[in-house]
């Protein structure tokens, strides 16, 4: 992503969203919708955490999933019937072009006919088959220890991935999905998060829970 925004777009009304997002689906839709698609994409966020945990423990205000930003031309291709608009920096730009695109890593999904957003779609840096951290691009993993699936066969971000990127602004959510996963980590996973942790945000307060 480039360190820069491309002139142009809309300031996003915050007051609108959560109106705007009230349709988002769930994940067996957009696993149905991207039956078959050859780019590794997963289910990411709070919803992931749920996958893991195996039902659904909170309400989620949208639903957001991974994709390689090379493979984002496969993704949208399934989603002829609504529109991607890129989102950044309190911006969006509705239908954007590859400038927009190259500039910003989210984008919403949305429906023409109402305006409602589906889904939210990050566009995440990798090297061919490995993906990088775009908070930390030291961190770099292949693919098959980024993703795991539901018995039903539904990609999710490995827990201790979400949970990485759930400590930066701790928020009282955020806070609890730690709370409610954290027992249910093995100790190799707690030994995952904690080296993350330390390399992305040293010092954060999760570290000794990991280590208690």
């Amino acid at each position: 992503m480039a360190e820069y925004l491309p002139p142009g777009g809309a300031v996003l009304d915050v007051g609108e969203l959560d109106a705007r997002w009230a349709d988002a689906w769930r994940p067996e839709h957009v696993a149905e919708r991207l039956a078959g698609v050859g780019a590794p994409w997963c289910i990411a966020a709070g919803w992931a955490l749920d996958l893991f945990r195996g039902e659904q423990s909170r309400s989620h205000g949208d639903l957001e999933i991974a994709v390689p930003a090379a493979g984002f031309p496969e993704i949208q291709g399934c989603f002829a019937e609504e529109v991607f608009d890129a989102v950044g920096s309190g911006r969006i730009w509705r239908e954007p072009g590859a400038e927009v695109l190259a500039a910003t890593y989210q984008t919403w999904l949305r429906d023409p006919g109402s305006g409602q957003f589906l889904l939210d779609v990050f566009r995440e840096p990798h090297e061919g088959e490995v993906w990088i951290c775009r908070r930390e691009r030291r961190l770099r993993l292949p693919y098959d220890m980024v993703i795991e699936r539901t018995v039903d066969g539904i990609p999710y971000l490995v827990p201790e991935l979400v949970l990485l990127f759930k400590a930066k602004a701790t928020r009282p959510k955020d806070q609890a999905d730690f709370d409610g996963v954290l027992p249910l980590l093995s100790r190799a996973r707690r030994g995952a998060l904690g080296g993350w942790l330390e390399l992305v945000h040293p010092g954060h307060p999760w570290l000794a829970r990991l280590e208690g």
